[in-house]
């Protein structure tokens, strides 16, 4: 398989790929918390990964607010230590970053371009939707190389909590799942 290479976007480029911003948020802010990427999977904007949830001009101060992936996520001080900087970076002298638990963050929240860029870079996306209720189905898993059915879960917990390593049985080789939730 060849080897592919992943450019890092402008801030440009990231806000203009963004998902909409959600009813209530300033379209401005949005943007600038747009070109924040997620320091474990760097291809994706927090946006895409569905993370950040709102944001508001309150008074000409940004107020951010995210839900991290699981409760505990380490990557969670490295977004908000890079959402500030941004609105630092764009003029905003004191933006204020919330950190919410409730509702939990799900994986339906990602956008489908953050789908279509985990795939492209090598991670498979999750698959259906998370369950509502105590019973989830799995389906099939694609693997992001070769694009077959035939893979099989090699470990529950990946390289990270919210991901599952994998292997393809048909081309052999491992990948990260993006577990659904």
């Amino acid at each position: 398989m060849p080897e592919q290479k992943f450019q890092r976007l402008s801030a440009e480029e990231l806000a203009e790929q963004a998902p909409p911003a959600p009813k209530g948020s300033d379209i401005a802010m949005w943007q600038v918390a747009s070109t924040v990427c997620d320091p474990e999977i760097p291809v994706l904007t927090v946006a895409d990964l569905g993370v950040l949830r709102t944001v508001e001009n309150v008074n000409g101060t940004p107020v951010v607010t995210i839900t991290p992936t699981y409760s505990g996520c380490p990557a969670m001080e490295t977004i908000t230590a890079d959402l500030r900087t941004a609105f630092v970076e764009a003029g905003y002298p004191e933006p204020r970053v919330d950190l919410v638990l409730t509702p939990a963050w799900s994986t339906d929240w990602m956008s489908e371009i953050g789908k279509q860029k985990l795939d492209e870079y090598g991670i498979a996306p999750p698959t259906g939707k998370a369950a509502a209720g105590p019973v989830s189905v799995g389906l099939a898993v694609k693997c992001p190389h070769c694009h077959s059915l035939k893979t099989q879960e090699m470990t529950r917990f990946g390289s990270t909590s919210c991901k599952a390593l994998y292997q393809c049985k048909n081309c052999k080789e491992p990948f990260d799942y993006f577990k659904v939730h």
